[in-house]
């Protein structure tokens, strides 16, 4: 297992459109413990393989750590759920907001409105189909992940003027970077 290093806004690969995996096999299982990897070191709670650089529709999540309450091993609180090729495929009409953030664009945080439950399906590490019925902070980082499958981000959910004042944010760190050889 290794830790990647993330993409992050401006890069254009996050506006790509991810393939569906093909085959769930030895590469796939070994981008997922990368990718969990990384989004524990981040840390994070949701991870795109995009966010990596793999333009594959492949998501990770664990919000247990987010759900417990209380002192404990946080291997313990651990809940992680790797959803390959996944669709979702229902939506509630209730609606909730949560405030988001993203590791592709680094201490941002903004509300966004989605869908309060969401029916999903996807493949798991053994390449069968599953169905999950997910709500609350789940729903959200779901929406979020698969979002980014599209070559979304939660950015595109907010004003165009708070989503232009990040941009040109960080096309300018970006450009800083690059200028200083980093």
């Amino acid at each position: 297992m290794s830790i990647r290093p993330l993409v992050i806004i401006p890069d254009n690969r996050l506006r790509l459109i991810s393939d569906p995996v093909t085959r769930v096999d030895a590469r796939v299982r070994a981008i997922v413990e990368d990718m969990f990897e990384t989004m524990y070191d981040a840390p994070g709670v949701g991870l795109a393989a995009i966010q990596v650089g793999i333009p594959e529709r492949i998501i990770t999540i664990d919000v247990g750590s987010r759900d417990s309450e209380g002192d404990g091993d946080e291997e313990e609180k651990k809940r992680p759920v790797a959803l390959i090729n996944p669709e979702i495929i229902g939506v509630s009409e209730e609606m909730s907001v949560y405030q988001e953030g993203c590791l592709s664009i680094p201490d941002y945080y903004a509300d966004v409105e989605r869908p309060k439950r969401v029916r999903v399906r996807f493949l798991d590490l053994n390449g069968e189909t599953q169905e999950v019925e997910a709500d609350g902070l789940f729903a959200t980082c779901v929406q979020h992940e698969v979002d980014h499958l599209d070559g979304v981000l939660f950015i595109d959910h907010i004003s165009k003027l708070k989503r232009d004042r990040v941009m040109k944010k960080f096309t300018k760190l970006a450009k800083e970077k690059e200028r200083d050889g980093a």
